[in-house]
């Protein structure tokens, strides 16, 4: 009996969707897949797979060691895997050992820049058939069921900033190597600063045309391609879809751009605020509403004729306040994203909220006979895991509604409101998480401690690390 089988890994719905993938192998004569999985920091990790294996893979998993889950961003260890229970405190992560990628059939994709190749997003399972505790696709998954049992489905709308360079220099020497190696030198598209011009767009084009050709294949509910303020700096939007399936095309998305990119010479980052001269930090502005599982009305729609939403919209929003210090460190997870939160700058510094004002955080769009009324969550970067992005938000509301909350009146003048400041540092945003009762109950305390661990791994790194503004402010005057 086969792994899957064994235990009960798939409904039927995924049976189905498995005979289905197969058939298409075979039927497009497709060489390879490529089976993948989210790591803790919503990278794409896993292994290309020939054709003929492919059956076997589907319902039996494919090995990767499981000292993925103890790296951070520079790709370095930071458990003792070698130790007893492998710093984790379980035995099946002791010495590196093997886990199991399963793949998930719904998201089999055939990707249109690389020849004769399939694509699959998995979820990772020890051999015993224990789930692994770390898999954040799965956490989300979890967070959805909740919300799901308490009548409402979670809908999401993604609005991506990100930048694209010319590649000049992929400093791929040997002595360019290292954990992290150096960044490639680029130069820009645009010089910017001309926000939605069209002449500006049509510089960028070429490079949206690759986007669009390369992406429509996939399925990806593509909205708009826009050229953003700062140089080389651009903008997708996608069409909101439920909830897991809207995280899984964040992150197809991310992984497909940057890989069409490369291809055509172009470097795409979603890193925040490159430090190169006069660019722009990018956010990621996550759109949310709920959708009644009973009629599948949209939840947040007001019925007074001057509301602004529901009060069921009105509790979700305030939870999404209550916690959205703790939330930080899920929707900006990098050091780098939090020299976006800054005053006067279209990113949030505090924590408010504004009928239809892009200085708060959180912008309420919409209103009484609107079915796309909604709560713009500005704060995140693009660089955000969307599974514990998407999880945080559901807990937070979820919290909200409980406790009925009241988010209080709109922060008209959002940058002099009186109200807390989102955290400035990753470092503050990580002890507000450990200090956040309700997302260390719903994300669990063992992956919210794992997480923080993780995260402060590359602050500890950062801080032994000299910097330019150092080297500047000390060298000469001392």
């Amino acid at each position: 009996m086969s792994f899957v089988a064994r235990h009960g890994v798939w409904d039927e719905a995924q049976h189905a969707a498995a005979r289905a993938m197969r058939d298409e192998v075979e039927a497009r004569g497709l060489e390879v897949v490529r089976f993948a999985f989210a790591d803790q920091h919503g990278i794409l990790r896993g292994k290309t797979i020939a054709a003929s294996e492919v059956s076997a893979a589907l319902e039996d998993g494919i090995t990767v060691t499981t000292t993925l889950f103890a790296k951070d961003t520079s790709h370095k260890t930071v458990f003792p895997v070698f130790t007893h229970g492998g710093g984790f405190g379980l035995p099946e992560m002791e010495g590196g050992a093997d886990a199991l990628m399963i793949a998930d059939p719904r998201t089999f994709r055939v990707l249109p820049w690389a020849a004769s190749t399939g694509w699959v997003l998995c979820e990772t399972w020890f051999g015993n058939g224990r789930p692994v505790p770390f898999d954040t696709r799965r956490l989300c998954r979890a967070a959805l069921a909740r919300l799901a049992e308490a009548g409402y489905d979670y809908l999401a709308g993604l609005e991506i900033e990100f930048h694209v360079f010319r590649l000049l220099d992929a400093k791929t020497r040997p002595e360019h190597a290292g954990q992290p190696g150096e960044p490639p030198e680029v130069a820009l598209l645009t010089h910017g600063y001309q926000y939605l011009t069209e002449l500006r767009y049509d510089l960028v084009d070429p490079v949206m045309e690759i986007l669009r050709r390369g992406l429509a294949p996939l399925g990806l509910p593509l909205r708009s391609f826009e050229v953003e303020y700062g140089p080389s700096q651009v903008e997708v939007t996608l069409d909101a879809l439920p909830g897991i399936g809207s995280a899984d095309a964040m992150v197809l998305f991310r992984s497909a751009a940057k890989q069409l990119l490369r291809r055509h010479g172009y470097h795409a980052t979603f890193m925040c605020r490159p430090k190169l001269p006069n660019v722009m930090s990018s956010g990621w502005h996550l759109h949310q509403s709920l959708r009644a599982r009973a009629d599948g009305s949209n939840a947040f729609i007001p019925q007074a004729a001057d509301g602004q939403l529901s009060a069921l919209g009105k509790r979700w929003l305030a939870g999404l306040l209550a916690h959205a210090r703790g939330a930080a460190a899920l929707s900006t997870p990098t050091l780098n994203g939090y020299k976006r939160y800054r005053p006067m700058s279209l990113a949030p510094d505090r924590v408010v909220w504004g009928r239809d004002n892009r200085g708060a955080m959180l912008r309420v769009l919409g209103g009484a006979g609107d079915p796309g009324t909604r709560i713009e969550n500005r704060a995140g970067e693009p660089a955000a895991n969307p599974y514990l992005y998407f999880a945080s938000q559901v807990y937070c509301g979820l919290d909200g509604v409980a406790r009925k909350l009241e988010p209080g009146p709109s922060a008209d003048a959002p940058y002099e409101a009186r109200a807390e400041t989102l955290p400035h540092t990753l470092a503050e945003a990580l002890a507000c998480l450990r200090a956040d009762a309700v997302l260390r109950e719903g994300l669990g305390e063992g992956f919210v401690d794992y997480y923080c661990r993780i995260k402060e791994a590359e602050i500890a790194r950062f801080n032994l690390e000299v910097s330019d503004w150092e080297q500047r402010e000390y060298f000469e005057l001392f």
